[in-house]
């Protein structure tokens, strides 16, 4: 079954005219006012509003995350919406630093009830909006072009007349003509030219238009022209902070907000991971850290991000997805060999004092407080790279290449048919198949001797459970222990022997030696021992018995020929 024909019930937006456009060659090299409105239209999303214990969490972790504009409420919607007004500023929970900010209709009756909620406040922003487009006048209030103008108007002389009586308050005006992304422009800039001059705004007492996208109907360039086509076309653009409001109908709620700052906009409204009526208001956590991956301090801390989205979904009952920008559960995580590959390459690569370039990794994790443990999660579509990246960030070891693949193939297994391997199961597992001591050959101790020009080694070993003490000798100890295996028929040859210094505490301390040898038998094949101790020589010994171990030891033993592999 197909959608219905668009073209019979859907009508595209018209371009704007604007020829000489020039957001598209300009960069945002600044990062705009802010003004989280969590606490208003993200508040009325929910399926359960916040009760005032959460308003005051969530509040206070607005400021904290450095937002200076926040709007609070609705206080004529409902007596707990004024009372929660009225808990702020009485009880003097708001920052010197930070304005407060609340929302009108463009009503008497609620303006009045809405000026009342901010007195005593040291500044607040009163927030007015009616309608403008052609749907709203003409189907949901039957009004004329004029009547709409006048409504604007008429709410702007009021507040400005109640805001005179409020001599101990700095009463900042805001004005939306709310549906403005779907309103003719010409008709959107004489309504806001009209309520400019109606507050009488000059440079010096500037009024905040706010031109909201309330629902996403076209591209983002498309927003971005109206914007452009605004910002040049104002009677009074030095008295005016141009403001943004973008929805997320479209899903490009982020890309019209940033072409908007591109088109001249001073001023972003949104919500904290998106949040709000139906797709949600434009999200101010992914644009400010969009900000920040290209060079502009947002002037926003999110450099925990988990602790910000913990109390985010704790305040609203709304989780954070795990794909979310930044701060979902798996947005720093790899699954597939390749991703993996490249980026445990880039971060051998990266240095402190260059930029920041990692293959798959916009931002560094550690910025927003993210470990790298999740960056590389194991599953059934990994490779050899993430179980080396996991392995050598969460134990110290760097697996010789052939090792790598040869321990690979085991993991494969196990995760295709058990799913995701941890850091701590993929060790599991490496020390089930190279550490012994639990198969036939097991290593007890061993004494080092000078013997002329050579070296020799007394070797106490277990085989089958019986002890034997081998004597060899050899161009240093890894041979003259391969000689003594030779006493109990054990026949092996060193193909390649790495060491390296891991760390048993992710501090830094406890310095232990970690050796890698790789094994042929007499009838040849190739298995890789591994071996750890604190000393190198003894970690080198315990690598040859794993590998004497893993190539099999039992049939090692010359009962009429060597290794059998």
């Amino acid at each position: 079954m197909m959608l219905p024909n668009p073209a019979v019930k859907y009508r595209p937006f018209m371009p704007v005219h604007l020829a000489d456009r020039q957001w598209p060659d300009r960069i945002i090299t600044q990062a705009p006012v802010w003004m989280s409105t969590d606490l208003r239209d993200g508040n009325q999303a929910l399926f359960e509003p916040m009760d005032v214990e959460r308003k005051m969490r969530m509040f206070r972790a607005l400021c904290a995350i450095g937002f200076k504009e926040i709007e609070v409420g609705f206080p004529a919607a409902s007596q707990t919406e004024f009372d929660f007004v009225r808990y702020l500023i009485e009880d003097d929970h708001i920052p010197p630093d930070v304005t407060i900010e609340v929302l009108t209709q463009a009503r008497d009756e609620i303006i009045v009830r809405s000026m009342e909620a901010l007195r005593g406040a040291r500044r607040a922003i009163i927030h007015v909006y009616n309608a403008t487009s052609p749907t709203f006048r003409e189907v949901v209030f039957d009004m004329r072009p004029e009547e709409i103008i006048n409504l604007a108007v008429t709410a702007t002389g009021r507040i400005r007349q109640l805001a005179g009586d409020m001599a101990d308050t700095e009463i900042v005006l805001e004005y939306s003509p709310e549906t403005f992304s779907a309103t003719e422009l010409e008709f959107a800039r004489e309504v806001c030219d009209a309520v400019t001059v109606a507050w009488e705004a000059t440079p010096c007492n500037k009024l905040i238009l706010n031109l909201p996208a309330t629902v996403e109907l076209a591209t983002p360039n498309h927003y971005a022209d109206q914007i452009e086509w605004m910002h040049r076309n104002l009677a009074r653009r030095d008295s005016v902070v141009l403001s943004l409001h973008p929805h997320n109908d479209r899903g490009t709620g982020v890309a019209a907000a940033e072409l908007g700052l591109m088109a001249g906009a001073d001023r972003v409204e949104g919500c904290l991971f998106g949040n709000g009526e139906r797709t949600g208001n434009v999200d101010l956590v992914t644009l400010a850290l969009n900000l920040y991956t290209q060079g502009v301090q947002p002037g926003l801390d999110f450099s925990d991000i988990g602790a910000v989205a913990r109390i985010f979904e704790q305040c609203t009952g709304m989780p954070v997805h795990p794909r979310h920008p930044y701060a979902g559960d798996l947005v720093f995580t790899a699954f597939s060999g390749s991703h993996q590959d490249a980026i445990k390459k880039g971060f051998a690569a990266q240095r402190p004092d260059t930029p920041w370039a990692l293959p798959y990794l916009t931002i560094d994790p550690a910025d927003i407080g993210r470990g790298y443990d999740s960056v590389i999660r194991v599953n059934s579509q990994s490779g050899k790279g993430g179980i080396a990246w996991l392995l050598q960030t969460r134990y110290g070891i760097a697996m010789p290449r052939r090792l790598l693949v040869e321990f690979s193939r085991e993991v494969q297994r196990v995760t295709e048919t058990s799913g995701e391997m941890s850091a701590e199961a993929i060790w599991r597992l490496l020390s089930r198949i190279y550490f012994e001591p639990h198969t036939p050959l097991r290593y007890i101790e061993h004494h080092l001797r000078e013997q002329g020009g050579a070296q020799g080694i007394e070797l106490v070993v277990e085989i089958d459970g019986h002890r034997h003490v081998l004597s060899g000798e050899g161009n240093g100890p890894i041979d003259a222990a391969v000689h003594a295996l030779r006493a109990a028929g054990i026949t092996v040859q060193v193909r390649s022997f790495e060491e390296q210094s891991i760390f048993a505490s992710r501090d830094g301390g406890e310095a232990r030696a970690c050796a890698f040898l790789e094994l042929a038998g007499a009838v040849g094949g190739g298995r890789y021992g591994i071996g750890i101790d604190g000393n190198i020589v003894t970690a080198s010994i315990r690598a040859l018995v794993s590998g004497v171990n893993r190539l099999g030891a039992r049939d090692s033993r010359e009962t009429g020929g060597s290794i059998n592999t």
